[in-house]
């Protein structure tokens, strides 16, 4: 649709606003999904070209669009992509445009811009700034950095720089804004597949040459080489000339994948994830709509990326949390996936040792289908699985390492291989308790525990990031050296092997000890090539990492995520020990995992020793079923916040008492009742839950029940639909 010079039409911006705004057309015209600057207020900010104008104004105060930007339109598929993901989550098409404009400077002509590359002269003298700038510049490989982002990176000032680059160490050069990723070589030959692999690569690649929407379960036990296998899936894609989206769960993992499509393709694809520069998102985002850009390795934001011709999407580790966006717009990135791909005529890959009971389902009934990897690649054996019964064990107190596993490492040790204790608990102690009045110390702002941080010397709130120093003296009674860390985290557990084992070299991966995506990755690189003895970690360790000295695990606390009333926690515990268990023996050497619990005869840890994850997956789906829950069933979580806490039980209790809509299509409302963390960030928070049959109308009805209620100005209403955690 073209509209030609001071013609009306609607234009939608990235402002929160719930409707389009009427603008006349500039001079030269404009087209249906153009990229436009538009006046609003004193300001310019950045919309689409959505279609006519709503009209209702005067035609004589419309103004004008100030420019069409020098970006390719916006495709028909992606704005339906929008709308209907807007629909199914109930957000406001303007919200769901900033998660497909996040990209700085989409305004900015090409052109020539200043960046920073090493040079050949050597500083007078070495400060500890200019050798953060240093080791900054050399983790940035041959990206392109600006002067602004190696100085963010490095945690110094512009002048430090500007000294490096008089000095001769650092060189500024001109660079083309937004150049095309290098090609990548599909006609190189990939490793040599087993017959399993051959198979399932081989059925792939027919779904991709059909060039229909399919989706498939790519299942497989860890170090099956799942990635081997969907890597011919991208090779067939990329072949076609379409364009490949591979998703991953945690930042830390794209080293080692990118190091893989290298090696497989002979060039690095684009990335699209929280640790690269805002100068590469820029890059990113006009190369894929461009077509500069085959191949993407991204965070779930990149299903919004504008793909010119999207062929292929692989969700890795599809089970993973971390896909849910738990905040702003509520998404499950496998579900967009899906979406995208049926859009666009797209197959989607699956992946996972452990796959979600959702997806396990739809394979299950024939919705999708479903490929299996029964053994590991090359001579790799799955490990042995053994539980610990604790309560067999004389463990003094403060102490989590059994004598069992404490034995079992020292076996190890001796052998030169490393040892991996996992707990799914960052810092020191999750409370600190007064033993003199009982005091718990918690957040100001938080109705949560604060968690000691030992390493950093600080309290920590995981909820809202709040941070104190750790203090003399009961902040209650006064009392002093009274205060006593109550708990195991990963840095206590480190506390304790050194002393156990104090010949070792222990490193602790957990997300909050390291400053940048970079940090985090060369050291999983070193304990890659053998650096630690003892490897020490949250679930950062389950996601897909490739250690080949490891040849024991022990979980510390294998009752921990059983713990509570969550419909997914018998799941998650699953999927995480058997995927933590999956990180020993895969290379050569056989590997063991322990796992320490009070509770061996309990069913879940029954499932996972006896490794027969069918029968888990039956059993969970029959209880689903019976209970009409989730995948048989449907819910939507309500989220009410304010710091008024007697008005956020009015309105949940306003919306309990207006259920008519949802009576009407056979929904159920729970609630309104306090979230289990009822306050965070200063706002008291209550949650409502509707439960309703699997082929509900549900985001109709739920729409029309919430807007029957009007909220006050400092009151925020969330609906998750789908929801995955009931914080």
């Amino acid at each position: 649709m073209r509209f030609e010079a001071g013609e009306l039409l609607g234009v939608l911006t990235t402002q929160p606003l719930d409707r389009t705004l009427d603008y006349r057309a500039p001079e030269g015209g404009c087209s249906l999904g153009d990229f436009v600057e538009v006046p609003l207020g004193p300001r310019r900010v950045v919309g689409v070209v959505w279609g006519r104008a709503a009209g209702g104004w005067d035609p004589a105060k419309v103004r004008a669009i100030h420019r069409v930007l020098d970006v390719p339109p916006m495709r028909e598929e992606m704005v339906e992509f929008l709308t209907r993901a807007g629909a199914y989550t109930l957000t406001p098409l303007s919200a769901m445009l900033r998660l497909a404009t996040r990209a700085p400077g989409l305004g900015d002509a090409p052109g020539m811009r200043k960046v920073l590359v090493r040079g050949h002269g050597e500083p007078a003298r070495m400060t500890d700034a200019r050798t953060a700038v240093m080791d900054a510049l050399v983790d940035y490989d041959d990206a392109p950095v600006t002067q602004a982002e190696l100085a963010q990176a490095a945690g110094v000032t512009p002048s430090v720089i500007k000294g490096l680059v008089k000095a001769g160490a650092i060189l500024e050069q001109d660079s083309p804004r937004d150049l095309p990723y290098a090609p990548l070589d599909v006609t190189r030959a990939g490793k040599p597949l087993t017959a399993d692999q051959e198979v399932a690569s081989g059925t792939l690649i027919h779904a991709i040459e059909a060039q229909a929407y399919g989706t498939t379960l790519l299942k497989g036990v860890t170090g099956s080489g799942k990635t081997e296998v969907y890597l011919e899936a991208v090779a067939a894609c990329l072949a076609q000339g379409r364009q490949a989206l591979v998703l991953l769960p945690e930042i830390a993992l794209s080293a080692e994948f990118l190091a893989r499509v290298e090696a497989r393709f002979g060039a690095r694809p684009a990335e699209w994830h929280s640790g690269v520069t805002m100068t590469e998102r820029r890059r990113c985002w006009r190369m894929v709509a461009e077509g500069g850009a085959q191949f993407v390795v991204g965070a779930r934001s990149a299903l919004f990326l504008p793909f010119r011709d999207l062929g292929l999407i692989v969700v890795d580790e599809e089970h993973d949390t971390s896909y849910k966006q738990e905040d702003g717009v509520l998404y499950n990135a496998r579900d967009m996936a899906v979406l995208r791909a049926s859009i666009c005529s797209a197959q989607v890959v699956l992946a996972s040792a452990t796959p979600s009971l959702e997806t396990w389902v739809n394979a299950e009934q024939g919705k999708y289908g479903k490929l299996t990897l029964t053994s590991r690649f090359g001579d790799a054996e799955l490990p042995e699985m053994r539980a610990i019964d604790l309560r067999g064990q004389d463990m003094p107190a403060n102490q989590w390492l059994s004598p069992a596993l404490r034995a079992a490492t020292s076996a190890r040790l001796k052998a030169g291989e490393q040892t991996l204790f996992f707990l799914n608990r960052r810092g020191y102690a999750p409370v600190t308790l007064c033993r003199a009045c009982g005091h718990q110390i918690g957040c100001d702002d938080c109705d949560a525990r604060m968690v000691e941080h030992r390493f950093q010397k600080r309290l920590m709130c995981h909820q809202c990031g709040a941070t104190k120093a750790i203090p003399d003296k009961c902040p209650s009674c006064a009392a002093e050296g009274k205060l006593a860390p109550v708990g195991p985290g990963v840095e206590r557990v480190a506390e304790e092997a050194a002393a156990a084992f104090p010949d070792a070299r222990i490193a602790v991966l957990s997300s909050d000890l390291f400053g940048s995506a970079r940090a985090l990755k060369a050291q999983i690189a070193e304990i890659t090539e053998g650096a630690a003895d003892i490897i020490i970690g949250t679930q950062l360790v389950a996601k897909g990492h490739n250690f080949p000295l490891l040849t024991l695990v022990g979980v510390v606390d294998a009752d921990l995520g059983l713990q509570g009333s969550d419909l997914r926690a018998a799941e998650r515990t699953f999927q995480l020990m058997r995927q933590v268990a999956g990180r020993a023996g895969r290379a050569e050497k056989p590997g063991e995992a322990l796992l320490q619990t009070f509770q061996p005869e309990h069913p879940v840890i029954r499932s996972i020793l006896s490794g027969d994850e069918e029968a888990f997956w039956t059993a969970e789906a029959r209880e689903r079923q019976a209970a009409g829950m989730p995948p048989f069933g449907r819910l939507a979580g309500i989220i009410l916040s304010s710091p008024d806490l007697q008005a956020v039980f009015d309105v949940g209790n306003a919306l309990a008492r207006a259920d008519g809509p949802l009576q009407a299509v056979g929904a159920q409302v729970y609630g309104p009742a306090p979230a289990p963390i009822a306050r965070v960030r200063g706002r008291h928070r209550i949650r409502l839950l509707v439960k309703a049959a699997k082929t509900t109308p549900l985001q109709p009805a739920l729409a029309k029940w919430v807007a029957q209620i009007k909220l006050p100005r400092d009151l925020r209403l969330a609906v998750d639909i789908d929801p995955q955690s009931f914080f």
